[in-house]
């Protein structure tokens, strides 16, 4: 008896291990890491963040406070490469990867390129070292986003870097060069 038992354990366990395939069982990250890209002619965009999730929260004046230098997402810093200059809400940023920071407000966010690469949070924003700051105004969606997402939006001739969580929709308006 006791060797049917040990032998319908091994079997047990040798099915699992083949099941899985040599996968660690790996419990899901609350924030996961996305990327987001674009291709338009010559020029690539790619954006690497991590996905907050609502969870029943209150995100903007909450979770996120108003009036400060926020990651743009959680874990690390949001980064943005771009392979040909491109011009961002009508200013031009030059080809190169930079972290990409907000400071949410109930009406805009204002949007920091910043040189300061491998940052965890903001913890360590140095304002000297930003290349590009401006306002964009912010717009209530009737989509709940549950998790924290970052999309482009392209129609005929427009391109928009979208920043989305909650009902709040945020658009970066882009120009290829």
């Amino acid at each position: 008896m006791k060797k049917i038992i040990q032998v319908k354990v091994f079997i047990f366990l040798l099915a699992w291990m083949s099941d899985t395939k040599g996968q660690s069982a790996l419990p899901p990250q609350p924030s996961p890491t996305s990327i987001t890209t674009l291709k338009h002619e010559n020029t690539y965009i790619k954006i690497t963040y991590c996905r907050p999730h609502k969870r029943g929260r209150t995100v903007f004046g909450g979770m996120i406070p108003y009036g400060k230098v926020w990651r743009t997402g959680a874990n690390e810093a949001t980064e943005i490469t771009v392979t040909q200059d491109i011009i961002m809400a009508g200013r031009q940023l030059p080809a190169g990867t930079y972290t990409l920071f907000t400071i949410p407000y109930r009406d805009k966010w204002t949007i920091i390129i910043n040189t300061v690469l491998g940052q965890w949070g903001a913890y360590e924003y140095d304002s000297r070292r930003n290349i590009l700051k401006f306002d964009v105004p912010v717009t209530a969606t009737s989509v709940h986003y549950e998790p924290f997402t970052i999309e482009f939006e392209q129609r005929e001739r427009t391109t928009n870097l979208l920043m989305l969580w909650d009902q709040t929709r945020v658009a970066i308006p882009i120009q290829f060069m």
